[in-house]
């Protein structure tokens, strides 16, 4: 990736690996794309969206190295970068235990960096939980509002679209109690019709505020018979410094579900 030589210069294409080097390094960020939000007060030059990233802009900032996700940045436009001459790291993250390595492999290995405090903070609060539960869990406890409770889990309407297999923000609400009615599905992101998440026999519906941003007014009226949690979408898809609130947060959100 950038073999001996210490990146001094970061273009990121991903919200939160930004935010993560961000609160490491910020002085090593030069460009950013338009939905990095936090923190706030960047100061890097914003190169456009994540799906859309003006590679001319990007290549002219001569970063040393750039941040993508397998997920979230389309692969032709990686190969180009790669083309132009920058460094590309590419990260793969569908479970928690994943964004941990990866996070080290972007901070430690990619940027030079020593490894953060809240990267330890995060992975504490998440150790601390009383009862680590894996992808598919079938549990009787009651305690803490949606242990043991199946969820459907928009991500998108007109067409709805809910959190299939393998997907990051389905470990996040396992590890919390929460199954996802989803979670064996053959696509990481079915398309599912509305009467058919009302009749598929979940007892919740997690409404998260990204991609499509849900709200207590657009969201909970289509699935009538369901309490809903809207949650932050930082917490629940970002993998950054965000996840040493994230439990906490995810928890309460889950909780006040009506």
């Amino acid at each position: 990736m950038t073999g001996h030589r210490s990146p001094r210069r970061v273009v990121s294409l991903v919200p939160s690996l930004t935010e993560a080097v961000a609160a490491s390094a910020p002085e090593l960020l030069v460009g950013v794309t338009d939905w990095c939000s936090h923190p706030a007060g960047l100061g890097a030059a914003r190169i456009g969206g994540t799906k859309n990233p003006d590679l001319g802009r990007i290549v002219a900032l001569a970063p040393d190295l750039v941040l993508a996700n397998e997920e979230e940045n389309r692969p032709q436009d990686l190969a180009a970068l790669r083309a132009a001459g920058p460094s590309v790291l590419v990260t793969a993250v569908r479970t928690l235990d994943q964004a941990w390595d990866e996070l080290t492999r972007v901070l430690v290995d990619g940027c030079r960096l020593p490894r953060p405090g809240w990267l330890d903070a995060a992975e504490d609060a998440w150790r601390a939980l009383p009862v680590p539960a894996a992808i598919g869990v079938s549990s009787a406890r009651t305690e803490g509002g949606a242990w043991g409770r199946t969820a459907v889990v928009p991500v998108w309407r007109r067409p709805w679209m809910v959190l299939g297999r393998d997907t990051f923000a389905g470990d996040l609400l396992a590890r919390l109690g929460v199954r996802n009615r989803y979670a064996d599905h053959t696509d990481r992101y079915p398309r599912i019709p509305l009467d058919a998440l009302n009749a598929a026999g979940a007892d919740l519906v997690v409404l998260p505020d990204e991609p499509y941003r849900f709200t207590a007014e657009d969201g909970p009226e289509a699935f009538p018979a369901l309490p809903a949690a809207l949650v932050s979408g930082r917490f629940l898809t970002w993998y950054g410094p965000s996840l040493a609130e994230a439990p906490a947060a995810l928890a309460a959100a889950l909780a006040g579900a009506r």
